[in-house]
């Protein structure tokens, strides 16, 4: 079985859901290209920064 292919694989779905949650977020248009940035350029560490640190999506307030 190929690990390295599932492997890539889940690192790009893990960062398509980064890149929509970050242009879902409330940030300036600034931060969320930056963020987009790092988590194209460094897919692997700058999903983890993302996650830790990163813009949270908007959610609804009731």
């Amino acid at each position: 079985m190929e690990y390295a292919g599932l492997g890539g694989l889940i690192v790009l779905a893990l960062n398509i859901w980064a890149i929509i949650s970050i242009f879902g977020s409330g940030a300036s248009t600034g931060s969320k290209v930056l963020w987009t940035l790092l988590v194209l350029v460094l897919p692997v560490i700058g999903f983890i920064i993302w996650l830790i640190a990163g813009p949270r999506a908007a959610t609804a307030r009731v």
